[in-house]
């Protein structure tokens, strides 16, 4: 997804790095056929959680951050994005605030989509969203950081009207946890295999052999 989002920023005049670059990733599709996510519905796995992170002035050419998202249910992956950020940032809770912005307005989007096919109800309660910055999380429940948020934009700041009416709540987690580094940012392979194994991505072939055994 991040390597999609990165490619998509050159489509009006792409040099050949670019398409090389186009063609790896063909080259991955291809290698992966046989991959997908299985979903099961298990106790504890049929809630909504979300995952929120971004990069810090990832963009070379004009300094911009990536967020990225990803939001799970019956125990894999079922929305997620990858996107840049339409402003320059100032701090890293600058970034990673924006981003749990883009990730929030998603799970209100998501949540009534749920309601309207029955998977959940409206008084479910909140839906729990992990980040990795704690000065973001804190930003998000009580404006006390003035001097890195007064800069902030205030279409921004709705995030804290709803956590606050617990529609959805921000928690921390380690960045080794953190599901939505794969959208953000280029991985070693190791750590990239960690975290799409942590999607639910399975080779299907061998995850039905385990499942009949």
């Amino acid at each position: 997804m991040y390597s999609v989002c990165l490619l998509s920023r050159f489509m009006e005049s792409p040099t050949r790095q670019h398409q090389l670059a186009a063609k790896r990733v063909l080259r991955y599709l291809k290698g992966t056929t046989k991959s997908g996510i299985w979903y099961k519905r298990k106790e504890g796995e049929d809630r909504l959680l979300g995952y929120t992170d971004s990069d810090y002035a990832g963009d070379v050419d004009d300094r911009r951050s990536t967020s990225g998202y990803v939001f799970f249910l019956a125990g894999g992956a079922i929305s997620w994005a990858s996107k840049k950020q339409p402003v320059v940032t100032l701090s890293t809770t600058e970034a990673e605030f924006i981003a749990a912005a883009y990730c929030v307005a998603h799970c209100v989007w998501l949540k009534r989509i749920l309601e309207s096919l029955g998977w959940i109800s409206s008084a479910e309660g909140c839906t729990t969203i992990l980040c990795d910055n704690s000065s973001a999380i804190k930003l998000s429940k009580n404006p006390v950081l003035h001097g890195r948020s007064k800069h902030i934009d205030v279409r921004y700041h709705f995030i804290r009207d709803l956590a606050k009416a617990k529609v959805v709540e921000l928690e921390h987690c380690t960045t080794h946890e953190q599901v939505a580094d794969i959208m953000t940012k280029p991985l070693k392979l190791v750590s990239f295999q960690l975290l799409r194994s942590k999607l639910g991505v399975y080779d299907l072939a061998e995850f039905m052999e385990e499942e009949v055994n």
